[in-house]
């Protein structure tokens, strides 16, 4: 008996050792990478700016700041990417000489110098002939390149990490060598924080505070420490204390240095003045302390994801009773209502108050950037013919002739100025009245009763002010207006004008576009809500991206062309219509004109049938996608978790398809008169008059001619949600924001009687648009909101 015992003890003890075995075996395969490369909306940042010189960046900054507003791309960063190239490519330059230990690395002044050896690639270089660097010298040359890096990672840690990874192997090690012979260097401990290596996917087990609390401590008065250390309290889900730490690097910011908007409004008013009266203007080129600082949007930014993410974690202790259909009485105001425990009352205000902090901080981080729905063509065909002169190397002309060009420095110019309005004023209670129409729902008549009148070609643009981070911030404001029960109408409203910014998105020339968490975790919303605020179209479909206005390249306007063609055709005749010259063919390629649908065109355009696309080429198509959408979903790990994802987007992919079908097939009912009326055979697909059940989502009329797609009562109890229980497709943001918007009862989180303590705050409208004319700088007004 007690050999038996023995043995089994053996095997037990077997068992673990290979079990500790098998876990060190794993620990070492694990991957090991520098802590920057861990760090959020790092994809945003991608684009042609990492590749480009450092001179070329800065040419292209400046043509930025000099055209007129709004600018295609926000000043603030564009110069934060001029310094971060430069101060990174010298860093590079500093730490691989010093790890090769010569005084410069010339491929003329050292014979066999291979270019990818300055790389730090490992090509065997020999410095040759040349005097070798002593130890002081290295350790200050590592020491100037942290200082470098420091000021980098100070302007922004995101663009600075990204501008990092494509670096030589030598920058990762500098901090941490500086830091073996100068352990109190601040400098060095700030940077060595970003380029530490620790396990992948582990930031927040393997990160201490500790460092960013000793710079916090040597250097108070500096704001970018405690952004580092807030963003870090993000990973380490201390919500409490990264917003504590965003709040005080604002206070410090502030008082350091006010806003660049605020404080350079006298300067930008002499600037217009001078180019009004002035007949040549000089292209304006900014010192370095002049440039206006991005830290404030930042800040913004990072608080408002921050009470976003706290005001969902509140949902699940909102609903304690698990999901229910959502209740038509007032629950937390209405007296007859059953009583709310404590708990619940206090989770639901948490929701609501969370949720309206993150609205104020996306606002006045939208309040940075500007939009205008008029801009005409020939300042956005001189800003592309600059950069295509700095991309090819030729020099940009330095005054612009071109006759009647609201750019150049004609007197003779009479372009009508172009209004502008700021990003939070779309958003106000009162919008502009002015805006043209997003999306064009209405049909273009099939055959019109007369000739339609020449067309004239289109001289204006919308535009906006880029920033690497703006499509998420639009997207995470509307999941904040579905935190505070915005009607739907109003819902609608904000959606469409999302919509209408995000297409006109494309980062030109700097910047490529991104993926955005925030824009996932809305579509998602949109699936399980089953599109409750009735959006005319699928959301890829509305931010599709804008077409690119006509620009002609003899360097004339569009108006300027088509007038010239009227002259020539007087008194001939007129020739065959073609294809490009009708407006019903510019409406169908353009997406703009009296319609987006068009029912038929003239006689003489050529109709291409739109290829069918098979059953195969379907399930071709969506195999590609999901396995694409798998691949970047964070939590894969292995070959099992992969499976999972691939296997739940299958199932999700064609109960979409399947609801899409009785979505269209309700729809037709509806419109022939027959949406009552089902045959016998769809007797196990009806659930009542007009109804369709989908797999557990019930598809029924609205009542005024649309159609509503809601989850049904039993929750769906098909492998596929099933599935999606055990392996959920969606972010848990996403999840907790359709939940509140299904099951959360009106007003909910309102404090009873809080209204009647508080007076009603005064309607806000939106103050007139900034008019810019001929000097590109607007004199009515920045577009601050002001009280009716």
């Amino acid at each position: 008996m007690a050999k038996k015992k023995s043995s089994s003890q053996e095997d037990l003890v077997e068992v673990e050792s290979d079990f500790t075995h098998q876990k060190l075996v794993r620990s070492q395969q694990q991957l090991i990478i520098c802590r920057n490369k861990h760090w959020r909306y790092i994809s945003s940042f991608h684009g042609p700016w990492l590749q480009l010189p450092p001179e070329v960046i800065e040419t292209l900054a400046n043509i930025n700041y000099n055209t007129p507003r709004p600018r295609p791309i926000d000043p603030a960063v564009f110069f934060d990417l001029v310094k971060i190239r430069r101060l990174v490519d010298e860093a590079i330059d500093l730490a691989v000489r010093a790890a090769s230990g010569v005084a410069a690395l010339n491929q003329q002044t050292i014979p066999g110098l291979h270019h990818a050896a300055a790389l730090g690639l490992g090509f065997g270089f020999r410095p040759g002939n040349q005097t070798k660097l002593s130890p002081e010298r290295k350790h200050r040359m590592r020491k100037d390149a942290t200082h470098k890096l420091c000021k980098a990672y100070r302007l922004d840690e995101i663009a600075c990490s990204v501008s990092t990874m494509q670096s030589a192997s030598a920058l990762e090690e500098v901090a941490s060598l500086v830091l073996q012979r100068s352990p109190d260097d601040s400098e060095a401990k700030y940077v060595h924080f970003f380029h530490e290596k620790i396990p992948s996917r582990q930031l927040a087990e393997c990160t201490s505070l500790q460092p960013l609390d000793e710079a916090i401590h040597e250097n108070p008065s500096d704001p970018e420490p405690l952004r580092t250390r807030g963003i870090v309290r993000i990973f380490k889900e201390d919500f409490q204390g990264a917003v504590a730490d965003f709040t005080e690097s604002l206070r410090v910011h502030r008082l350091r240095r006010p806003t660049h908007r605020y404080s350079g409004k006298g300067a930008e008013a002499e600037q217009q003045l001078t180019q009004r009266l002035s007949r040549r203007t000089e292209n304006v080129i900014l010192k370095e302390e002049e440039h206006p600082s991005s830290l404030e949007s930042q800040l913004l930014f990072q608080r408002a994801g921050v009470y976003l993410t706290m005001a969902c974690q509140h949902v699940d202790v909102a609903f304690p009773d698990g999901p229910h259909p959502r209740p038509v009485a007032d629950s937390d105001l209405d007296p007859a209502s059953p009583p709310l425990s404590p708990e619940v009352l206090e989770a639901r205000q948490h929701v609501r108050q969370n949720a309206k902090r993150a609205l104020r901080d996306y606002m006045t981080y939208l309040s940075h950037f500007e939009y205008s729905p008029d801009l005409p063509l020939d300042i956005a065909e001189d800003f592309a013919l600059k950069v295509n002169f700095v991309a090819n190397g030729v020099r940009v002309p330095r005054h612009n002739t071109k006759p009647g060009s609201p750019v150049g420095n004609d007197e003779k110019t009479t372009q009508k100025p172009h209004r502008i309005y700021v990003l939070s004023d779309l958003f106000a209670p009162s919008p502009p009245p002015d805006l043209p129409p997003y999306p064009i729902t209405d049909l273009a008549p099939a055959r019109p009763r007369q000739s339609p009148p020449p067309a004239v070609p289109v001289v204006t643009t919308e535009t906006l002010t880029y920033h690497p981070l703006l499509a998420d911030a639009l997207h995470a404001l509307l999941l904040c207006h579905c935190l505070v029960q915005t009607s739907a109408k109003e819902l609608l409203r904000h959606a469409y004008m999302v919509a209408r910014l995000a297409r006109l998105a494309d980062g030109y020339p700097a910047f490529q576009a991104s993926r955005s968490p925030a824009r996932a975790d809305w579509v998602e919303v949109l699936r399980v809500g089953g599109n409750w605020i009735q959006l005319a179209g699928a959301w890829d479909d509305l931010c599709a991206p804008a077409p690119v206005p006509i620009l002609h390249p003899n360097g004339s306007s569009p108006l300027h062309h088509h007038q010239q063609q009227l002259q020539q055709g007087q008194g001939q005749s007129k020739p065959a219509l073609r294809s490009s010259d009708s407006p019903d063919a510019a409406a169908v390629i353009n997406g703009s004109g009296t319609g987006a649908v068009v029912t038929s065109v003239s006689k003489e355009l050529p109709i291409t049938p739109f290829p069918v696309e098979t059953e195969k080429q379907r399930k071709d198509r969506l195999h590609h996608q999901i396995v694409l959408d798998a691949l970047g979903d964070e939590r894969v790990s292995d070959e099992s978790s992969f499976r999972q994802a691939v296997l739940a987007r299958q199932l999700r992919a064609e109960h979409d398809y399947q609801l899409a079908n009785a979505v269209a097939t309700l729809r037709a009912q509806i419109s022939s008169g027959e949406g009552h009326h089902h045959d016998g055979d769809n007797d196990s697909e009806s659930s009542g008059s007009g109804d369709l059940d989908i797999d557990g989502q019930k598809v029924t009329s609205d009542g005024n001619g649309g159609v509503v797609a809601r989850v049904g009562n039993n929750g769906g109890a098909s492998r596929g949600h099933d599935l999606e229980k055990e392996y959920p497709i969606g972010s848990g943001r996403a999840l907790a924001v359709a939940r509140w918007v299904l099951d959360a009862p009106p007003n909910a989180g309102i404090i009873p009687g809080d209204g009647k303590r508080r007076k009603k705050r005064p309607v806000k409208r939106v103050a007139a648009a900034a008019v810019v004319g001929i000097g590109g700088d607007g004199g009515g007004g920045d577009g601050e909101l002001e009280k009716s």
